[in-house]
């Protein structure tokens, strides 16, 4: 398969020695098709992390761009789905808006749900700290209507307010699962957070746990390491060693320890009822759109 791609994808510079075959770049985006196509949709970063799990690159900043300048070719000349790459960082602001009144109705009949959690014994939220990786979990959150909760760093004050207040009207016990980097930033804003949701709802009765990344997944996951950086000024107080990023963690691993945080909480009687009024309340639209067909047809 020819590419355009230049023949120093190794990274900026490089030398003679560095640089890889046609061969090579043939071989390399194989393996990056093949990783994203098991598992998908992922971030640039996570596709870069499965590859130098699996050993297919170096763990360097060098091959981190290749990757970034091969994903972006693949894409262009269309060796690679767009859909395969999430990129939840950018979105479009724009108000909901439909053709007709039926399209309204046919829109509310496909997406029409019952909120889960109104009489489920308790209340859940997954945090997150980096927005990229959201569109990687969003469709477990989505199943089972949890609030995804991105941090994007160090969450604004009035962001953790927000929460919780949200967290305090519910009245019932709350679980926060956090997804963050280990590294000496990513741990403290963990704490911070509980800290101040926490000082900003009192009376609420919350369970707050980290989920990733933890010691021990850095040594059962096997998980890539990369060096602390000394400029973080927390990183004297931090004794891990090496930095792990969430992104480490592939995308079907990180589904899964978010359902399992999810699924204990849902009282299968309670989710049964609520199903059974939901698609009765389906059919009362999709009978309200048959009337307006009918109206229509005998004007």
């Amino acid at each position: 398969m020819k590419s355009s791609l230049p023949e120093h994808v190794y990274g900026s510079r490089p030398t003679k020695r560095d640089r890889r075959t046609q061969a090579d770049i043939a071989l390399l985006k194989k393996t990056i098709y093949d990783v994203i196509a098991e598992e998908n949709p992922v971030t640039v970063r996570q596709t870069y992390y499965q590859l130098v799990s699996r050993g297919a690159i170096a763990k360097t900043e060098a091959e981190y761009k290749a990757v970034v300048r091969l994903l972006g070719i693949m894409r262009r000349e269309h060796e690679l789905p767009f859909g395969w790459i999430a990129d939840y960082t950018r979105w479009m602001r724009k108000p909901t808006t439909w053709n007709s009144l039926r399209n309204m109705l046919e829109q509310s009949h496909k997406l029409y749900r019952r909120d889960l959690w109104n009489h489920q014994p308790s209340y859940v939220e997954i945090w997150l700290e980096k927005d990229a990786l959201a569109g990687v979990i969003y469709r477990v959150t989505h199943e089972y209507d949890v609030p995804l909760m991105i941090t994007r760093g160090y969450p604004s004050l009035s962001f953790i307010h927000t929460a919780a207040e949200q967290i305090a009207a519910q009245n019932k016990p709350t679980y926060l699962y956090y997804f963050g980097d280990f590294d000496p930033s990513g741990l403290d804003i963990t704490r911070s957070v509980e800290a101040d949701i926490r000082t900003f709802a009192p009376n609420a009765e919350i369970h707050f746990e980290r989920v990733a990344v933890t010691k021990e997944q850095i040594t059962d996951l096997n998980l890539p390491t990369r060096p602390t950086k000394k400029t973080d000024s927390r990183s004297r107080n931090f004794d891990g060693g090496e930095s792990v990023e969430v992104d480490a963690i592939s995308p079907a691993a990180l589904r899964k320890l978010v359902e399992a945080c999810i699924v204990p909480h849902i009282d299968r009687d309670v989710l049964a009822g609520l199903e059974r009024v939901e698609k009765d309340e389906r059919d009362i639209l999709e009978s309200i759109i048959e009337r307006l067909d009918q109206s229509r047809d005998s004007a």
